[in-house]
This record gives structure tokens, C-alpha cells and sequence, in this order.
């Protein structure tokens, strides 16, 4: 697990150009999207995909090629994501969040940095991702944001809100991009669905009690003091190497049970997490004993992990989470572990299991990682993984945790003895051409 620890401090993105997208196809008629129970959980959160391209091969062309591929093919690609192309409002009868599908069209903007992409500091995601993405409106479905780098390398942002998508059709978005722009034809497997009637509720809902323990309403007397969130956590990017995967795999698996990979390096997370807890408070209990785990096997806290995976059966949860949503409509929850009361929480989500297309024309891209805003995590610690464009069996991690947890992970860390140094996201840019 390694990060970059050099740091540009003269990154500044300077748009270059700004216009709106329409889909091409007019006779797709103008509608309003009720969004889904289970989207008005964190109701609006904006959320990307963030994808980072070397410098392109040739014959694949410039930067200037880049463009005028989104120019020509984004009005196709949102006559499939129609809804992408509308607007959110807020309806004036509930007051809950909708899209207006009218197709006023997504945000295209060209953006310049005058600086070289490998040159960033890949450690703190504030530095690096979050200081090449742009600001967009609350309204805004869809901004696709394109930014050339001084080494030939560009990046492409796919920043919309968890309204509209979730992880699967934030990755299918792009795939489908990639698929529209090289064949000009969506395959039937491609072709995105827009029937949420999965997420409808019962006709009478029920749920399990707990549930109204795990979320809390958003209120000012409940709400986490703005200076104490933004001063609990630090934004982090972490490259796994497919070879320190493989090294946890194996200590985490023994007696016949083979660990799967997110159980080994959640397993590894959750040894680090315990370990800084318990430097703080060697009672505190963090969903199992800290001292159980700390002095646990890795293959032991896999075997943890496994359960804990395993233990919800996923389609009554969420069918639970419809039902009570759809009785607590008029307020907005937020998780009650995410207020950073009692006993700490880390949150390990897997988007490795989303394979993601990233090549439209120009190469595949060197890294492709979901980002969002921390603000609906407050003080709670959150991991997401991705796989690395091409199968080759490294992750790379977004993570905002507490900034104890963040050292401990830190390549320079004994903690970290077990896992590769020598390898970081600067360096991987360079292995992929971004630099010479």
C-alpha cells in the first residue's frame, strides 16, 4: 500500500472553455424522475469518477482530438442516459429532491494545468483529485470535466450525484462511453435501465426496529460541529500492488479457508484501526473487542470480516431500508455512526467487482476511482477500492479517515512493514507513459 510523497504546489486549472450538451435524439419526451427511496438516504451527494490518462499513443491524436471526441459523442451516449441530461429541483408539494428530464444538458468543460500529472501529491486527495476537480451547481445532473496536463496526460471527470446513480451505473456510465465512442452502438448488455421499480416500497412497509436506531435526523442540535467534521479526517489515495494483495490473501487464509481479497486487506484494515483505538482507549469495544482483534492472526479477522459480510441478507435489508424511508419521507437521516459518537466506525466499500472501460480511443486509463464529498460521512472512516484499469490485480483506494488511522497506513509507518514502498501513484503514472 504506497502513496506519492512528492507535492505540486502550483496546480491551478484554468477553464478554458464551458457549454451545454444536448442529447440528439428530440423525440425522447420531456419528463419528471421521482427518485428512489434508497437515493434520498444521503438525498444529494455529489459524487464522480475520476479517471487519470497518460499522454496518448499515437496514431490516437492530442488533447485537442480528446475534446472533439466528447463534443461529437456525448449527445449519443445521453440519448441512453437521458436523465443525466436534466436537471434536480425540488418539488414544491413534498419538498424531496426529482429530476426535471428536459434535456437542458450536462456540463462540457475543457480545463488546462500547466503542470505535469506524475508531479502531484497522490497522498492527499485534497492536492491532487480534489484540486483538479471543478466546482459544479447543486442542480447539475452531469459535468464532464476534461483537463489537459504539461506531460501530454489529461483527465476526465464524470461528476454527477448519487440522485441519479450508484457505484454499478457510475461504472456503466463510463464503459458505455468508452463502448458508444469506439463502435458507435450500445450491445443490449450495455443499455442502462431507468425502471426503479425494484426500490418501490411495500404496499405495507415494515422494518426492523434497529434500523430507527441506525440513522439519525439531521438537525442543527444533532448536527456534528462543521470545524470538528472537517478537522476528524484527511483524504487519502492508496495503490495496493496485485503482489502485497496476494501476500495478505495467503496470511489471511489457513485451516482450508481461503480468504478472498477484500477480507484480507479489510482484514488489514481493521488490525490497524484496532491498533490506534486501542492506543486511545483500550476498552473501547468498536463493533468486537479491540483486543481481539489486535492480538488476533490476520486469518482469524478475515474469518470476521467473512461473517460480517455474510451475516445481512442484502435483499430484505434494502427492501427494509425502501419501506422505512418511504414512513420518514418529510426529514432527512443521516447514519448514527456517522456522527462519531460512541465507539468508532470504518466503513471498507469494494468497487473492484465494477469493471470499468475507460478506453474510448485514447488508451486505457492509468487509474479510474469513485470520489465524493466527506461531508455525509462527518466523522466516520471510509475506504473504497477499485481495481485498477487493465486486471492486473492492484487496487487503488480512496479513503477519508482519522488522521491517526491515515499514519498508520502511511507507507513510512511500521505498520505498513508487510506491504511494497517502492511503488507509488506518481510512479505507476510514469510506467504508463504519463511522463518521460
Amino acid at each position: 500500500m504506497a502513496t506519492s510523497i512528492r507535492g505540486c504546489k502550483d496546480l491551478h486549472v484554468r477553464v478554458v472553455s464551458w457549454r451545454l450538451v444536448t442529447a440528439s435524439d428530440i423525440s425522447i419526451e420531456p419528463h419528471v424522475l421521482t427518485v428512489s427511496n434508497l437515493d434520498l438516504l444521503p438525498q444529494t451527494m455529489q459524487v464522480a469518477m475520476f479517471c487519470i490518462y497518460p499522454k496518448p499513443p499515437p496514431p490516437a491524436g492530442d488533447f485537442a482530438a480528446v475534446v472533439a471526441a466528447f463534443e461529437a459523442g456525448l449527445p449519443s451516449l445521453l440519448n441512453h442516459f437521458f436523465p443525466l441530461a436534466g436537471r434536480i429541483a425540488t418539488n414544491p408539494s413534498s419538498g424531496l429532491p426529482e429530476v426535471h428530464c428536459n434535456n437542458q444538458g450536462p456540463e462540457l468543460v475543457v480545463g488546462e494545468a500547466g503542470v505535469a500529472l506524475a508531479s502531484l501529491d497522490y497522498a492527499d486527495m485534497g492536492a491532487s483529485l480534489g484540486r483538479i476537480q471543478l466546482p459544479y451547481g447543486a442542480d447539475v445532473a452531469l459535468s464532464v470535466q476534461v483537463v489537459s496536463f504539461a506531460c501530454g496526460g489529461f483527465t476526465v471527470a464524470w461528476s454527477t450525484n448519487h440522485l441519479l446513480v450508484d457505484g454499478c451505473t457510475l461504472s456503466s456510465l463510463v464503459s458505455a462511453w468508452s463502448e458508444l465512442a469506439l463502435s458507435g452502438a450500445l450491445s443490449p448488455g450495455s443499455q442502462p435501465s431507468h425502471d426503479r421499480a425494484v426500490f418501490r416500497p411495500r404496499a405495507t412497509p415494515s422494518y426492523d426496529a434497529a434500523l430507527d436506531e441506525a440513522f439519525t435526523p439531521v438537525r442543527p442540535e444533532r448536527q456534528v460541529n462543521v470545524l470538528t467534521c472537517e478537522q476528524s479526517a484527511v483524504g487519502r489515495l492508496y495503490y495496493i500492488e496485485a503482489s502485497d494483495i496476494a501476500r495478505l490473501r495467503e496470511a489471511a487464509s489457513r485451516n482450508g479457508r481461503r480468504a478472498t481479497r477484500v477480507e484480507a486487506v479489510s482484514a488489514y484494515v481493521w488490525k490497524a484501526l484496532a491498533g490506534v483505538v486501542g492506543a486511545a482507549d483500550p476498552r473501547c469495544r468498536m463493533g468486537v473487542r479491540v483486543e481481539e482483534v489486535v492480538r488476533a492472526p490476520l486469518s482469524d479477522v478475515a474469518a470476521m470480516v467473512g461473517e460480517a459480510i455474510a451475516a445481512p441478507v442484502y435483499d430484505e435489508h434494502f427492501q427494509e431500508l425502501v419501506d422505512r424511508v418511504e414512513e420518514h419521507k418529510a426529514e432527512r437521516y443521516t447514519e448514527t455512526a456517522g456522527l462519531g459518537l460512541g465507539s468508532p466506525t470504518m466503513t471498507v466499500s469494494s468497487f473492484a467487482s465494477f469493471r470499468t472501460d475507460t478506453d474510448f480511443g485514447f488508451g486505457r486509463a492509468a487509474m479510474a476511482v469513485p470520489t465524493g464529498t466527506s461531508e455525509a460521512r462527518l466523522c466516520a472512516g471510509f475506504m473504497q477500492i477499485a481495481a485498477r484499469p487493465g486486471d492486473d490485480g492492484s487496487w487503488i483506494a480512496t479513503a477519508f479517515l482519522w488522521p491517526r488511522l491515515a499514519g498508520r497506513l502511511s507507507p513510512t509507518s511500521r505498520a505498513c512493514s508487510g506491504l511494497s514502498r517502492q511503488s507509488t501513484l506518481a510512479c505507476l503514472l510514469r510506467k504508463c507513459g504519463t511522463v518521460t
